[in-house]
């Protein structure tokens, strides 16, 4: 929802320059002003608020598991999302974060990590 009400203001901006821009005679430096407001909202959003909107207040975010694995988990440090899957093919559990703009993302890769199999060998019962 917050998403909308951001993109609802930018328009708003762009509609605004331009119709300024039209009413002082000069619909092209309008649209030169609606065009730096329109890039400068897309840029803001993609690298810094499209986390901070999902995260805090409720936005929608997509993320795709990649082919062959198996998704474990996710969760947030900071304004960051880490999320966790699983390899059957390789045996590995790949960390994997997605950073404000896809800027800086971390990856951390556990060898010989396989979640989905039970555990062979002797189980240890408390009070036993």
């Amino acid at each position: 929802m917050i998403t909308y009400l951001y993109w609802a203001a930018v328009i708003a901006l762009i509609v605004l320059s331009l119709f300024i821009g039209g009413r002082l005679g000069s619909l092209g430096k309008g649209a030169i002003v609606a065009a730096i407001i329109f890039l400068t909202a897309w840029l803001a959003y993609y690298f810094h608020f499209e986390q901070v909107f999902v995260k805090r207040f409720g936005g929608v975010m997509y993320i795709s598991v990649p082919d062959g694995q198996r998704h474990l988990g996710s969760t947030w440090k900071d304004d960051n999302l880490w999320v966790e899957n699983f390899d059957p093919r390789t045996n590995e559990c790949i960390f994997s974060e997605y950073s404000k703009g896809n800027l800086l993302e971390g990856r951390v890769v556990i060898k010989n990590c396989n979640p989905l199999m039970e555990r062979t060998g002797t189980q240890v019962v408390p009070g036993r």
